[in-house]
């Protein structure tokens, strides 16, 4: 991706030349009783609950001040000659001062999407080619627009890419997915956030106004004599998959519908997830967006933006003076450790998705080494339109991509975007096995027959798309060709929404002997392990994150699962299973605890012993134990969620049993007859490729001890939905995606003390 919070970055020394943004010079001269005029190149201008400032000297103190002259905000000019001032409150009649002279008025916006005038979307764009793209407080986002031919063959459906990423260097977007689009036939429009590679500005991660920026791209993109119906899609994966949740959110009205694939539900769950600070992607993810949004320079800010200002982009240069005024990100992010709901809730789409109204195609995978396994929660909360359709499977961060979710996605934006019975060419359908091997180094695959695609009218097309149930689950994604590890699902099913209709709350609780019964044990025992985050290797992959020789994304990478060392966790196992058990969702552990710690970090790790003497990866839950307490307001059985609100943080009791629950995080998995279903509970670490843990609690070694009795009922709880038909065998091992498989090893369970400590 892409994950959560993100930035605040160093200034460049040496001052950059300043050139006209589109603003007013808001300044006139006047009578010898005012205020004189500031320098000629001095521009102050406002913007949404922002002023900012540019042509400034090099940290002068400037203020803003209200229609009453009274100073609301002040600020030094930084090595750019920028600033910019937030939290201004909307308004009329706000001046800036810088020492005796002043601009003229400014009129601070609402944050609301519609805008004061829609006079600014009649601007016109390349047709094709490299531009900028001005927003409703002047600033110019940088664009790329690639038609799929001609202009004069037009008008096109076009699609729209939006993130914080390289989308607008015209060799190629970097991480994008838009050529894909205009090689089926689509005009893409890709646009660089505000405060990053030549777009001005600053960086804000998810803040209001770089919504309301994405609700003027699409409505000056509609406008454009090339887009067809005057109306646009969005597109994108990862962080251009998450993008379109805020700004779908603010409703453009020349929205035909979104495509994000490989999101997340909540920048917690992917950032914090448990409580736990998540080093391995989260952080340097942020810490990468931090460099990005510096001003353009050889050792910050994105390398296309420097290479265009040296061809002599005076536009991308300009834009670079509000780069050094990003906020503070990676501040925000240890400010921000716990649950405040008026900073996490705007950072939060299941808080929002509900205000979207057009239709929506969503999809991602349960073992997303990026983003993680909870964006499926996020489906139940688009409420606010009646279209929208869920592909859930395992995977890699790309296998929103396999060929079956393309293919609906493709079939999706046809009908909605272009309006037109979909139909791939042989031509085109040619090229696929050349992009998979592309994009993910695996030979020979091809795209799945649609009979979408068979239906002989727009209208058969469309009434067969709407006829699929919502939720669709690809079960053991990766067993379904003749290759091991190929992105292909042994089987399907669909249903009608998320959470599954008839699931059910299975439970097993912890026993003697490392056992997982159906029934509470009669006997008091308690079981003990030394946690240890040097155990293990922190990940289990050292390669490179993508699709290339050796990557994570390719057919079998080189997992290195490694086992728990005895005595370093504790392990609980179900009895053979008597027929197949088909789990979807997320679920929890509840555990009582001991420790020799007043906090302690722990990881839950559910995975399947198969009849073949191996074992699979499931899924992974966390929690920090002083910050076990959970929302009453929205926990269930099977979907716990932490209050993570500092209030709430309490160190567990010394020498005493306590009640913690993990929540898990969500897989759809088919347990086999005769498998058993493993839960392991450790310090955490060692089970994903990327996401890694190197800032948790306490500092050093701790003894942990499990009780489960008649009264401390330990237990694991899983959504299993009965009914559900597994037509095939075990998988290969390894070949499910994103899921590694080892040989399983037996770890004996140390005993402990049931009493007092």
């Amino acid at each position: 991706m892409s994950s959560s919070v993100p930035l605040g970055g160093s200034f460049r020394a040496a001052r950059v030349a300043l050139a006209a943004l589109l603003t007013l010079v808001l300044c006139a001269a006047t009578a010898q009783a005012k205020p004189r005029q500031p320098p000629a190149r001095y521009m102050a201008r406002g913007s949404v609950e922002q002023v900012y400032v540019t042509g400034a000297p090099v940290r002068a103190l400037l203020r803003v001040v209200n229609q009453r002259g009274a100073t609301v905000s002040s600020q030094r000019a930084d090595s750019l000659g920028g600033v910019l001032f937030r939290n201004i409150a909307p308004g009329r009649g706000y001046r800036v001062r810088l020492s005796t002279a002043q601009s003229g008025p400014l009129t601070v916006l609402p944050d609301r999407s519609a805008p004061p005038s829609t006079r600014i979307y009649n601007q016109r764009l390349p047709a094709g080619g490299y531009g900028y793209l001005t927003t409703r407080d002047g600033t110019k986002l940088a664009i790329d627009v690639r038609l799929p031919g001609p202009a004069s063959r037009g008008p096109y459906p076009t699609l729209v890419e939006y993130s914080g990423y390289g989308y607008a260097d015209p060799a190629g977007p970097e991480s994008g997915i838009g050529q894909i689009a205009t090689l089926f036939g689509f005009a893409v429009v890709d646009v660089n956030m505000r405060g990053t590679g030549c777009s001005g500005g600053a960086f804000d991660y998810f803040e209001p106004l770089q919504s309301l920026d994405g609700y003027d791209v699409i409505e000056t993109v509609a406008r454009q004599p090339w887009a067809l119906h005057h109306r646009v899609g969005m597109l994108g994966i990862s962080y251009g998959g998450i993008s379109q949740l805020f700004v779908a959110a603010t409703d453009p009205p020349s929205l035909a519908a979104v495509a994000p694939l490989s999101t997340f539900d909540n920048t917690a769950t992917t950032l914090y997830p448990g409580g736990l600070l998540n080093t391995g992607f989260a952080l340097p993810w942020a810490q990468q967006r931090v460099h990005d949004a510096e001003p353009a320079s050889s050792t910050g800010g994105q390398a296309w933006a420097l290479k265009r200002i040296e061809q002599g982009d005076r536009t991308c240069q300009a834009n670079q003076v509000l780069h050094g005024e990003a906020a503070n990100e990676i501040g925000k992010l240890y400010a921000n450790r716990y649950d405040v709901p008026s900073v996490a809730d705007p950072l939060d789409p299941t808080t929002f998705v509900h205000k979207i109204t057009v239709p929506v195609f969503l999809a991602c995978q349960w073992t997303d080494e990026q983003t993680g396994g909870h964006c499926p929660d996020l489906a139940q909360h688009f409420t606010g339109t009646r279209w929208k359709w869920f592909t859930f499977t395992n995977g890699v961060h790309g296998d929103s991509l396999d060929p079956a979710t393309f293919t609906r996605m493709y079939d999706f934006l046809e009908l909605y975007v272009a309006r037109r019975a979909p139909k791939l060419s042989p031509a085109i359908k040619s090229l696929v096995p050349t992009l998979y091997s592309s994009l993910l180094a695996i030979p020979g695959v091809t795209l799945p027959n649609d009979p979408i695609q068979a239906e002989p009218t727009y209208a058969a097309a469309l009434r067969a798309f709407q006829a699929l149930p919502s939720v669709r689950i690809l079960f053991d994604n990766g067993a379904g060709s003749s290759t091991p590890g190929a992105p292909v699902a042994a089987f399907e099913q669909s249903f009608a929404r998320f959470p599954i209709p008839g699931t059910q709350a299975r439970s097993w609780y912890l026993s003697a002997s490392g056992a997982l019964v159906p029934s509470p044990p009669t006997q008091a025992a308690a079981d003990q392990f030394t946690w240890d985050t040097r155990a293990r290797p922190a990940t289990t992959f050292t390669g490179s994150d993508d699709g290339s020789p050796g990557g994570l994304w390719t057919a079998t990478p080189a997992y290195n699962w490694a086992q728990n060392p005895p005595g370093t966790a504790v392990s609980y196992l179900t009895a053979p299973l008597s027929a197949n058990t088909v789990v979807i969702g997320g679920g929890a552990v509840q555990l009582w605890i001991r420790s020799s710690a007043p906090s302690i970090d722990l990881q839950v790790t559910v995975s399947e012993v198969r009849p073949d003497g191996n074992e699979t990866f499931i899924q992974d839950g966390w929690l920090r134990a002083s910050e076990r307490k959970l929302n009453p307001a929205t926990s269930t059985l099977l979907e716990p969620v932490l209050s993570l609100r500092r209030a709430d943080v309490s160190p567990l009791p010394k020498g005493r049993f306590t009640e913690v629950t993990v929540p898990l995080y969500y897989e759809g998995h088919a347990y086999r007859r005769g498998s058993r279903i493993r839960i392991t509970i450790s310090a955490p670490g060692g089970d994903q490729p990327v996401w890694a843990f190197a800032q948790t609690i306490p500092s050093g070694r701790a003894t942990v001890s499990i009780a489960h009795s008649s009264t401390m009922r330990s237990r694991v709880v899983l959504p299993v939905v009965p009914g559900v038909a597994v037509p095939t065998g075990l998988p290969p091992c390894p070949g499910l995606r994103g899921e590694p498989c080892r040989s399983y090893k037996p770890l004996v369970n140390r005993a402990g003390a049931i009493g007092a400590a």
